[in-house]
């Protein structure tokens, strides 16, 4: 029963705790802790996610203002601007990102069968790519980017099904996007469709030994031969549909095995594309699909830096910003879960703006969602007189 329990108690309930616990005893987060758990601290920081708190001193004065019912939302421990820096500060935000693993794991399975506008059954999709931060060289001296300037990247590998991020890096702004195919373990059978950017032979080689299949866009003056064509539907945009071999000095020795090259024309853009992969088994126009579809990841990006709070950062110690960072994370899959356990047909975005304004109502979470869209009802008896009936 939720009834005279809060909205933000009910959304919580969602959290595993006993593997929270878990995380927490792998990096011994609260040793020598007496008062302020790091829950305590996932709780506060998940808070000001939800409703867009813009410092440490907003969350402080807005739970202090809600004293009486912080036991209820689960928050056991007195709340002081001071003892939540410290906590991120000091707290190793590995405790976060491996939570955060978790809950992952469990949105894919939810979002497994998701529709994502590309006729793929039973295969995994993902769109890798980063975005930048940008920070304040004196704040952030040890995100160094430019002489001047201060940044981070968050690499992402996102499943596309339910756009479900299920990898992310940190890193300094200085660190090119192609090195973080160093840390991905490619999975049997997945595709990766990416930009030109992260475009290296050696390590899409890599993908390749591992039967795992890429779809990416090739760079300009690439050497290659030609083996083979096969026919083309030029009315669907295509222009060719090649099987080439790499002829470049390093190039064929990075990737000695064929590739597919296929060539297509944007009527909406008026742009070509050329393709690169290594599956010759799906129609050349599903590839470009595919790779069109890489866009979502782009939009994720956009979306979470508009609704969640990783563009200003509480703390300026790296161990905070990647606390802060992966809290948003959890946050945003959670929410996704969420969505899928109550059957919601809401979006991310309403769902979020409605709990941002709702969290210490004393209501069944499922009945407050059942009434957001619910008409206007109108009384045909009424006093009021109608604007185009004076």
């Amino acid at each position: 029963m939720n009834t005279g329990r809060t909205i933000f108690s009910q959304v919580m309930d969602v959290l595993p705790l006993w593997q929270f616990r878990k995380c927490v005893a792998r990096y011994d987060g609260e040793r020598k802790v007496k008062h302020f758990s790091c829950l305590d601290q996932l709780l506060c920081m998940a808070f000001a996610q939800l409703s867009y708190r813009e410092s440490l001193r907003d969350v402080e004065v807005c739970l202090r203002a809600m004293r009486s019912k912080l036991y209820h939302m689960g928050i056991r421990s007195h709340i002081a601007k001071s003892t939540l820096a410290d906590a991120n500060e000091n707290r190793d935000w590995r405790i976060y990102a491996d939570f955060a693993q978790i809950l992952i794991a469990e949105a894919r399975i939810l979002y497994a069968h998701d529709d994502f506008g590309v006729t793929l059954k039973e295969v995994t999709v993902y769109a890798l790519d980063s975005t930048t931060i940008d920070l304040c060289l004196s704040l952030f001296p040890w995100a160094r980017f430019r002489h001047t300037k201060a940044a981070i990247k968050l690499h992402t590998l996102l499943n596309l099904r339910g756009s479900i991020p299920e990898f992310i890096h940190i890193s300094e702004g200085k660190m090119h996007d192609v090195n973080v195919l160093d840390l991905l373990i490619p999975q049997p059978g997945s595709y990766y469709v990416m930009d030109r950017g992260y475009v290296d032979f050696a390590r899409l080689h890599v993908i390749h030994q591992a039967s795992a299949f890429f779809v990416t866009r090739a760079k300009r003056g690439l050497v290659f031969q030609r083996i083979a064509s096969r026919r083309v539907k030029k009315s669907t945009g295509l222009r060719s549909d090649q099987t080439i071999r790499l002829t470049g000095v390093n190039t064929a020795t990075d990737y000695p095995e064929p590739l597919r090259r296929i060539r297509f024309h944007d009527a909406d853009t008026k742009k070509t594309f050329v393709f690169l992969t290594n599956n010759f088994t799906l129609s050349a126009l599903t590839v470009a699909h595919l790779y069109k579809a890489r866009w979502r990841v782009e939009l994720f990006f956009k979306w979470i830096k508009q609704h969640l709070r990783i563009k200003a950062f509480y703390g300026t110690s790296e161990n905070a910003v990647k606390t802060q960072a992966w809290i948003a994370v959890s946050v945003y899959v959670l929410v996704a879960i969420l969505k899928k356990r109550l059957g919601l047909s809401q979006s991310l975005y309403t769902i979020l703006q409605f709990l941002s304004v709702s969290l210490f109502e004393k209501t069944s979470i499922l009945q407050a969602f059942s009434n957001i869209e619910d008409p206007l009802e109108i009384d045909p008896n009424a006093n009021q007189l109608l604007l185009f009936e004076l």
